[in-house]
């Protein structure tokens, strides 16, 4: 699709239909193995805890143009230099709290959380504790400004961010002199840790385009002590495979249930180490369960589109149905995957196509109105540039989208680990969330596009403004229950976006409300003392009155999902004695070989 294609009002796509592609030869079976997410230390578990919920997601598409920034600041200089009340009112302020630290009488302190002056010295050093205060100081002070200009919410936030990077790189803790915690490690370690953080610096030089590493991947072996949930590939195209995974029950539900992953991620986020797999839990509790595994594209495949995808998943709800002799499946779409699905759905549904009982939902943005992450960088300019610069690529790289990312949340992604791995000389942590996210995938450049006209045009919110396999998109035409499940901290796909699913799907909806984040959201197994989550009335327009009507509940959603599925799975039979079908044999043993494709 080419740059004017993809920039025209109505977006439609070319018929990219996936060609079937030998099976690889030989059959591999997963070795079971301990689980294998090495925790992190005491003092950091809470550090890659809070860093898991800000990594990549769905949003990354534009990128961070920083002539967009630029435009911000000088929008808000402008509006401030016809505020000048504001700007003195917040001088006075400014100096009065400075006053204050320099005479040691400030009670400033940094926010809860904020782990970077968590060392006592902070506290106990007179000097160093007025360096710190100064600081705080004035970035709140900053942040203030940026508030009080009453600039639009997309301007604002795209101060903020701007002045954001500013505040965080000069904080005093990413240079040695201003790190006491690093200067007492250099001291202790006779300065070994400060030779260590200097081959940390060249290693990410050399091998991770000067971004410091955030994880240590090397623990973490895919079918050994990840994606650990036994099955096999029971079928494959060229641009996907789908995983059908061992029963572990006597009985199963006749009606199984298909996910779909987002192409910008690997599928295996739903199946870390044992205990804390979604996959694992479910086929305990009888559930059939296959998940589509997507192949991480080249440059060769940069005409794959929404068509392709489709198609893919189509395909795969067929051999799904052939393999367990059911009629219909149950599906479940995660994040950027739940875009795809919903689009699915819509083209079945146009075409009279009854194969999808159930669709859940989990994280998953359709309306792009709402403010959110995404919003912050969306214009028209900077969507055709992005769209430009993939097509010349042939397709976004994973790493690219990974490293923007990690700018979009700086102090959690960018300078944590330049303190961690340079300064105070250790390696980067091994966090299984972490190396899932860092196992990054590419997107092709039509699915590029088109998810940036989604996001710039709202597409998905008005029948017919998209068009894929040659039928128009109308979300309203998807009569399945819906279980739609959104993340109360959730920055990438806020939940009063995700709620707004339940009014553009045409069918009953159930909305869920995690206690938590993006990913912890998914990653929630039960007997989880931090989860919580709340349900309430049938979902209607205003997603603050459903939440003043909800009922909190402790414990993880997933048990509540097993509940909603139970009368979408079908009567109960006995688990299939082996996986596959005649027309569709086992080949690769789970998690298969496109999971293996790196970026």
């Amino acid at each position: 699709m080419d740059g004017g294609t993809a920039t025209r009002r109505r977006t439609r796509s070319q018929n990219g239909k996936a060609r079937a592609s030998a099976p690889a030869e030989g059959a591999r079976t997963a070795r079971a193995a301990a689980p294998g997410s090495q925790s992190p230390t005491p003092v950091a578990e809470s550090v890659e805890e809070r860093a898991s919920e800000s990594i990549l997601g769905a949003n990354p598409f534009l990128g961070i143009d920083r002539r967009e920034q630029l435009r911000s600041l000088r929008r808000l200089a402008l509006r401030l230099g016809t505020q000048p009340g504001t700007v003195a009112r917040e001088g006075i302020t400014l100096g009065r709290e400075l006053a204050g630290v320099v005479a040691g009488r400030s009670a400033i302190e940094p926010a809860r959380g904020d782990r970077r002056f968590a060392d006592p010295t902070w506290r106990e050093n007179p000097a160093y504790r007025r360096v710190m205060q100064g600081y705080l100081a004035w970035s709140r002070s900053v942040d203030r400004l940026v508030d009080g200009a009453g600039l639009d919410w997309r301007t604002t936030e795209r101060a903020r961010f701007a002045a954001s990077m500013l505040t965080e790189t000069v904080a005093p803790t990413n240079a040695l002199p201003g790190n006491p915690a690093a200067l007492k490690r250099g001291f202790e370690t006779g300065g070994r840790s400060l030779v260590r953080g200097a081959r940390n610096l060249v290693h990410d030089v050399r091998h991770n385009g000067g971004m410091p590493s955030q994880v240590d991947r090397t623990p973490f072996v895919l079918g050994e002590n990840v994606a650990l949930s036994r099955g096999a590939v029971v079928f494959r195209s060229e641009v996907c495979e789908l995983i059908q995974f061992t029963p572990t029950t006597v009985e199963v539900g006749a009606r199984p249930v298909v996910m779909i992953p987002p192409q910008i991620n690997k599928y295996y986020i739903m199946d870390l180490a044992p205990g804390r797999s979604f996959i694992e839990n479910a086929v305990a509790h009888g559930v059939q369960f296959f998940s589509i595994s997507w192949r991480n594209p080249g440059p060769e495949h940069r005409d794959w589109d929404l068509d392709t995808y489709v198609q893919g998943c189509i395909d795969s709800i067929g051999a799904a149905c052939e393999i367990t002799g059911w009629d219909d499946v149950n599906v479940m779409g995660l994040c950027a995957g739940g875009i795809t699905t919903s689009v699915t759905l819509a083209h079945m549904a146009a075409a009279r196509d009854p194969r999808v009982h159930s669709v859940t939902l989990p994280v998953t943005m359709l309306d792009m109105s709402v403010p959110s992450t995404a919003g912050i960088f969306s214009s028209e300019r900077v969507g055709t540039a992005a769209i430009r610069q993939s097509q010349r690529r042939g397709v976004l790289s994973g790493r690219e989208m990974s490293r923007v990312f990690a700018w979009m949340r700086p102090n959690d992604l960018v300078w944590n680990y330049w303190v961690n791995n340079y300064l105070m000389g250790n390696p980067p942590p091994a966090f299984d969330i972490l190396a899932w996210n860092n196992d990054t995938t590419n997107l092709p450049a039509a699915l590029h596009a088109q998810f940036i006209r989604i996001l710039l045009d709202n597409a998905l919110t008005r029948p017919g403004e998209l068009e894929v396999l040659g039928t128009p998109i109308d979300l309203g035409a998807i009569t399945a229950p819906a279980y739609v499940l959104a993340g109360v901290t959730d920055h990438i796909t806020p939940w009063r976006a995700c709620y707004r699913a339940t009014g553009l799907l045409g069918g009953e909806s159930s909305f869920v409300l995690s206690n938590s984040g993006h990913i912890q959201a998914l990653v929630n197994p039960p007997g989880n003392p931090k989860a919580s989550y709340f349900t309430g009335p049938t979902p209607g327009p205003d997603p603050d009155a459903w939440r003043a009507a909800a009922t909190e509940h402790r414990d993880s959603w997933w048990g509540h999902w097993l509940e909603w599925l139970r009368p979408h799975g079908g009567p109960r039979r006995p688990a299939p004695e082996g996986l596959g079908s005649r027309r569709h044999p086992p080949m690769e043993a789970a998690p298969g070989t496109y999971v293996h494709d790196q970026a």
